[in-house]
């Protein structure tokens, strides 16, 4: 299957998975000041591309990397929507909440990649 024709079905999965990811905290949490939702797409995404990496590189998978990592992991994480509600959050005068949510999804978001690259690598090692 072409590289291309991979993103793309990647990318519809993963775009309709944290659609579905964000209502689904919706409905169990409400809307809160800080946009759960989105933060844990990031930070989920990135556990799984850390998980995805050393799989793909075990198992000889490297060839659904444009499905799984392009297509797939970035329909699901969003950093485009994350720069938008962080710049909400500044409009509506709440710097505090914005640098929160700034810090916590960049460091969870690491944290995470980190922790599927150590549980992965103590799978396959």
């Amino acid at each position: 299957m072409p590289a291309l024709i991979q993103v793309a079905i990647g990318g519809a999965l993963g775009a309709s998975c944290r659609w579905l990811l964000g209502l689904a905290i919706v409905r169990q949490f409400g809307t809160t000041p800080l946009p759960f939702a989105v933060m844990t797409a990031n930070i989920l995404g990135s556990f799984v591309m850390g998980l995805f990496i050393v799989l793909a590189a075990h198992r000889g998978l490297t060839h659904l990397s444009p499905l799984v990592m392009t297509g797939l992991l970035g329909g699901f994480t969003t950093f485009s929507a994350f720069s938008l509600e962080t710049v909400t959050l500044i409009e509506r005068g709440q710097i505090g909440l914005a640098s929160l949510y700034v810090l916590l999804s960049v460091v969870l978001s690491v944290g995470g990649l980190m922790a599927g690259l150590w549980l992965a690598r103590g799978m396959f090692a």
